[in-house]
């Protein structure tokens, strides 16, 4: 057994290291989604691949799907086959993180002079890639529909890139240099991590990180059952809402708390649908622990451990967990609800542990034209709505959850593309009302200022069913769509002309608690400052 004082520092450094291999990857990328957005994430697992530590920037789902992905690359290159320096590549969206975007590639890591020795750990990175080939559609009847499926290969082998992977990404890609820019920055990234984990380990008297990573699975489990035991045992059961395409789509939930064991049951949730909103079992997983790891144990940092506690119940075929070939392009579209209807539901049981609904699902724009110069360019623009109430504090707004992206920078994005953003405001009352305010939702308006056209493609929720509060707290605003001034579809692809603007509003958060019960004073400072209309 490890001594506790060099298990947390040995954690820590580990955690550290993460942080510092994914400042690596931010500040060597070439795509303004990572460099700006940090739509990526690193992890740390050990030789039998499970999550040891990850970056504190990370993606939610990335790390949650990317054990799952190793699994299902060993199938292809069992650790035997594998060499120093070779890295394996997948976009799978059924096997990583539900959609083609997210490029996940994982390096197995050898100790020090021990050739092609045992496996000792490995490390892996995810990013979103904004062109995966294809044309990004909303009409999208199956997966073959949404672009370049990169099967499980090795994209470096003994440290040299492989011709035939470059070649493919080249042919298929809009954008190739900025794909491959980013995915070359994690091999640099990786060749940074890599001797410096071996040098902690040292540091700290650990001959291998799997005894390191067994204390911390160890220590990680024993702290969340003992947080799940000291809730009373129960069931509650809750149910939301989705805008869907013809017609909306009902995702269902029961969560059963026996002892130190917690079960989130699907059963009963709307059928997978023709239409690219379906969340693949992975992504749909990963986005229900978090919301556990939120409500029952936010400071252990996330590992393997932390989830042995979790049994999660999806059945097969369902909109949760959709066979092959469904479309799964727009899969946070159904997979953001997860995160909030679990934490409804153990509302009910913990309220001081939970927020109400935010102004996600996620929105984004996706713009596709040429430069001036007849280069084509991709460029997509991420847009939080308003957070969820807590019982202890207001909402903010305009904050991402359950994701955690950033904003880009409005001269950076005007600067990449055709288009002037020509507003960025919060939206005056779009917060749900309540004894916590729900965080405000945003209007930002896009317009083409070149000469040709530009696609705009886009696909949003809330806007029939907005953000519901939590214990007698309002709903948040539902969010609009709108060209030139007109309401459009909330899911589409379209041509704008020269001169034409886009305008994007999303939902402000929910409330939480009864509205009689906010104060004179709090009620006089909203006004105040611009958060009531």
């Amino acid at each position: 057994m490890i001594p506790a004082l060099r298990l947390g520092t040995a954690w820590a450094r580990l955690c550290g290291l993460m942080d510092e291999a994914a400042e690596t990857f931010v500040r060597t990328s070439f795509s303004s989604v990572v460099r700006d957005n940090w739509d990526m994430a690193v992890g740390l697992m050990d030789s039998a691949g499970r999550q040891v530590a990850q970056s504190s920037r990370s993606v939610p789902s990335f790390v949650g799907t990317m054990p799952r992905t190793l699994a299902v690359m060993l199938r292809r290159y069992p650790p035997h086959t594998l060499a120093p320096g070779d890295v394996l590549i997948s976009n799978d969206g059924y096997h990583g993180t539900g959609h083609l975007n997210d490029i996940t590639m994982i390096k197995p890591l050898f100790r020090p002079g021990e050739g092609n020795g045992r496996i000792a750990a490995w490390i892996g990175s995810t990013f979103h890639c904004t062109d995966i080939g294809g044309a990004p559609s909303v009409e999208a009847r199956d997966a073959w529909e949404e672009g370049l499926t990169i099967p499980v290969a090795k994209i470096l082998r003994r440290g040299e890139e492989n011709e035939d992977v470059v070649g493919f990404l080249e042919a298929n890609l809009r954008q190739p240099d900025e794909a491959l820019g980013d995915i070359r920055a994690q091999f640099a990234m990786y060749d940074q991590a890599e001797p410096r984990l071996f040098r902690i380990l040292e540091e700290e008297g650990i001959a291998e990180l799997d005894a390191l990573a067994a204390e911390i699975f160890a220590r990680s489990e024993r702290a969340m059952r003992s947080a799940i035991a000291a809730v009373p045992d129960g069931e509650v059961t809750d149910e939301v809402t989705a805008d869907g395409f013809e017609h909306p789509v009902t995702i269902r939930l029961r969560v059963a708390i026996r002892g130190e064991d917690i079960t989130l049951d699907f059963r009963g949730t709307d059928p997978q649908i023709a239409r690219p909103v379906n969340s693949p079992l992975n992504f749909s997983r990963a986005y229900s622990h978090y919301a556990v790891k939120c409500a029952f144990d936010p400071q252990t940092p996330n590992n393997d451990g932390s989830f042995r506690p979790i049994t999660l119940i999806a059945p097969e075929g369902s909109i949760v967990n959709p066979r092959r070939p469904a479309p799964v392009w727009g899969r946070h579209l159904t997979g953001h609800y997860l995160p909030m209807l679990v934490l409804a539901a153990l509302g009910k049981l913990i309220p001081e542990r939970v927020i109400a609904e935010s102004g996600g699902p996620l929105w984004n724009v996706y713009f596709t034209g040429e430069q001036p110069d007849g280069r084509r360019f991709v460029r997509m623009f991420f847009m939080n709505g308003g957070h969820g109430a807590a019982a202890s504090h207001d909402g903010p707004s305009c904050l991402s959850f359950p994701s955690n992206v950033a904003t880009q920078p409005v001269e950076q994005f005007e600067n990449a593309a055709p288009m002037l953003i020509t507003e960025k405001a919060l939206i005056p009352g779009s917060g749900g009302d309540g004894e916590r305010r729900g965080g405000l939702g945003q209007r930002i308006g896009f317009q083409v200022v070149g000469a040709k056209p530009v696609i705009a493609t886009y696909r949003h929720e809330r806007v029939q069913h907005p953000p519901r509060g939590l214990l007698g707290g309002g709903a948040g605003r539902g969010g609009r769509d709108l060209v030139n001034g007109t309401q459009v579809a909330a899911k589409a692809r379209i041509v704008l002309a020269p001169g034409d603007t886009i305008t994007f509003e999303t939902p402000g958060g929910g409330g939480f608690g009864d509205p009689a019960r906010r104060s004179a004073e709090d009620r006089a400072r909203d006004a105040a400052e611009g958060y009531t209309a």
